[in-house]
């Protein structure tokens, strides 16, 4: 194959096509030399040494070639690992801008791995085997697309709620999707997976990494396992051909068409994405894209020993984030995702490893600052997960304005009020209002706390009140992965039973916690599949189960019916009351002491709680009143925003407590009807009217909400 080699262009980087050729373009600040290379249908491999070096890029233009194309880069430079430097020409390398890549890793040897396999210092050997027949190939894209006037949604946080899936699980089972779209972008994007979404009242998809991401051979692959959540992104650019009905770049399209449809049904869609490592690993970990370009700028090294890698995230390396290069990496891929794909927001993982610049984590960091300031990024949302593996990498409640976190101090809190743990009382009120103990002093507001009780990683919420312990077995590493200490509760019985009043007790459960989330201020998250009642069989640390243990089973028992619809009625009724989704804190003050007029707690003999009694260890059951007509909102006209008034009682007892009307604010002077009981499997049809002191019974593990009329 003869093809031209024009000087080219040193931006953009990546493959860029113009219509009549392709603008390739390559940092490596230590490389000696670089080769671009050509992958026909048959595999066979045409060179282009890449003499044109301007700022570290290496760069060159070839004509005639266009969409389709595969390629990759093989990058010369000094194999010294006891300086930081690992290149080898041997190894074919991923274009870390490439906007596609197609299939995955072949056979299962050593020909990806830039050291030889043998000796005591593994890593500090040369190997000479050619990976490029084994490795994916970046692709050559068509970035044209009819958007036909799609735009960022921008649904407004405090109107938000998340649906957190999988895109390939979501849809795998789902017997209304065709068969050949099921798991894949387009699955996502049918009107039957939508349709649900819809009925449910969620507003935003969480989507799983959909940044292409690889399958290692070694111990997962030799179970017959894989790597399912896709935390081991090798490309930020490029959505996982995996999940695509399509090939040679076209995965673009796809994934584009499903955001066009979430859209139209007002659905935005939050990617969760990946920036703190790759999937490189650590000094024995293959060489695929980063390692072999630059090792040494790309990664951050361990001072003074460079061989090594400094690991903040459990995966084997850090990305060297404080180095500009890196930097413009992340930011051009998120610019990426918003302008071309059209990305509502992004959900960080392990964000506290982005915020290091030397070893502690600095939330006035670079990263930081060049988000607030970016046109683009600063009006999408962004969720950080908050904390890492590294000292001080606990970083719940400290990230800047602008961003949103998941609330780990909440999931802990609510799962543990509502399994009868002492000392939770304080702390509940705190999560329920949106944790102001955590964001209210640093400028932010209800809409920084992500509320969640469950998330892919850990317990489904149906076995959280299940099991008292993981069952990890499939996993194959005799049930040692995973968390150990889950707070949650059996209700009796270990796993499955046929017993009816541990199912009840169970059914009862998730309602409260439901119910817990839905009412609480702040952003609540569903994990997907919990409305349905999905059960992982007791398997915590489903990462590597790309099977029915993972997949949503969409047959639902009956049971299971009542829980979706409990579900969809919750979501409804937070978005008919405002009351329960605030955009401001209550009066802008602590939850605790009296005489504040838009909240009130009550004992359960209708006094008012005092500062002590917060302290109470023992106490497990609290009311809590929302005044509806002091809302300090207006809404987008300037109007002042009312609404009903509510009483919520709280019973985490194993008694039923009767619950004594407040006479305090004039509560008591009023009607009041029951729209919530969780001891019943729906909302309440019936009018049951309560006044003045009257005591209503909340049975025992159980949530009551009333409405004043």
């Amino acid at each position: 194959m003869f093809l031209a080699l024009w000087p080219g262009n040193v931006y953009p980087l990546g493959a860029f096509w113009d219509g009549k050729g392709t603008n390739f373009a390559l940092f490596s600040e230590n490389a000696t030399g670089v080769e671009l290379c050509f992958f026909d249908k048959d595999d066979q491999e045409t060179r282009l040494t890449l003499s044109e070096v301007s700022n570290f890029v290496w760069h060159g233009y070839v004509p005639g070639v266009g969409p389709g194309q595969r390629y990759g880069f093989r990058v010369q430079g000094p194999y010294e690992p006891n300086e930081g430097h690992r290149f080898n020409s041997n190894k074919l390398l991923i274009d870390p801008y490439a906007k596609a890549i197609d299939g995955n890793l072949r056979g299962n040897g050593a020909e990806i791995f830039g050291y030889d396999w043998n000796g005591e210092e593994e890593d500090l050997s040369f190997c000479e085997l050619d990976s490029g027949p084994l490795m994916p190939k970046s692709v050559v894209v068509d970035q044209s697309f009819d958007w036909e006037g799609d735009e960022l949604l921008r649904t407004p946080w405090h109107e938000t709620v998340i649906y957190e899936t999988h895109v390939k699980g979501f849809t795998k089972l789902h017997p209304d999707i065709p068969e050949e779209l099921r798991g894949t972008y387009a699955g996502m994007g049918h009107i039957a997976a939508i349709e649900h979404l819809l009925k449910l009242g969620i507003t935003a998809v969480e989507l799983l990494p959909v940044h292409h991401f690889i399958a290692l051979p070694g111990h997962l692959t030799d179970k017959g396992l894989t790597n399912y959540w896709g935390y081991d992104s090798i490309n930020y650019f490029a959505p996982y051909s995996g999940y695509s009905c399509c090939s040679l770049g076209e995965q673009v399209r796809e994934f584009k068409e499903m955001v066009k449809s979430l859209h139209r049904a007002g659905i935005e869609v939050i990617l969760d994405v990946v920036y703190n490592h790759t999937g490189e690993g650590n000094h024995f970990g293959p060489t695929l894209t980063l390692r072999g370009i630059d090792n040494a700028v790309y990664y951050r090294l361990v001072e003074g020993d460079p061989r090594y890698y400094m690991d903040y995230t459990g995966c084997g390396n850090s990305l060297y984030v404080a180095q500009p290069q890196v930097l413009k990496l992340i930011m051009d891929s998120l610019r990426y995702w918003v302008l071309e794909m059209h990305v509502d927001g992004f959900r960080f993982d392990l964000a506290s490893a982005l915020a290091r610049e030397l070893y502690e984590v600095n939330s006035l960091s670079a990263f930081f600052d060049i988000i607030h300031q970016d046109p683009v990024l600063a009006d999408v949302k962004l969720i950080a997960e908050p904390w890492d593996l590294g000292e001080g990498g606990y970083q719940v409640g400290q990230f800047p304005v602008l961003w949103s976190e998941w609330n780990g101090r909440y999931r802990d809190t609510v799962r543990d009020f509502w399994r009868g743990e002492n000392s939770t009382l304080g702390q509940f009120a705190y999560c329920f209002t949106g944790s102001p103990d955590l964001y209210a002093l640093n400028g932010r507001r209800p809409n920084a706390s992500v509320n969640f009780i469950t998330a892919h990683d850990g317990f489904t919420l149906n076995d959280l009140v299940s099991y008292n312990e993981k069952h990890n077995d499939a996993n194959g590493e005799d049930n040692r992965d995973g968390e150990s200490h889950n707070r949650s509760w059996n209700c009796g019985v270990e796993g499955e039973t046929d017993d009816p009043e541990v199912l009840h007790l169970r059914e009862q459960q998730r309602r409260n916690l439901l119910a817990t989330l839905i009412l609480s201020q702040g952003i609540p998250m569903l994990l997907g599949g919990d409305e349905m009642g999905r059960t992982q069989k007791g398997n915590n640390n489903g990462y590597c189960q790309d099977n029915e243990i993972s997949w949503f089973d969409w047959e639902l028992p009956e049971g299971n019916k009542d829980l979706v619809n409990f579900t969809r009625e919750l979501i409804f009724y937070r978005k008919q009351h405002p009351v329960f989704r605030r955009r401001k804190w209550f009066q802008g003050r602590p939850i605790k002491g009296q005489g504040i007029s838009d909240i009130a707690w009550f004992n359960p003999d209708g006094s008012e709680m005092t500062d002590e009694q917060w302290d109470v260890g023992y106490a497990k059951a609290i009311g809590v009143f929302l005044d509806g007509n002091q809302l300090p909102s207006v809404n987008r006209r300037g109007e002042r925003i009312s609404d009903d008034s509510f009483l919520l009682f709280f019973n985490a007892h194993y008694e039923t407590i009767e619950f004594t009307l407040p006479t305090a604010l004039g509560i008591g002077d009023r009607q009041w009807t029951v729209d919530i009981d969780t001891k019943e499997p729906g909302f309440i049809q019936e009018e049951k009217l309560y006044i003045g002191k009257q005591s209503v019974p909340v049975v025992e593990r159980s949530l009551v909400v009333l409405r004043r009329l």
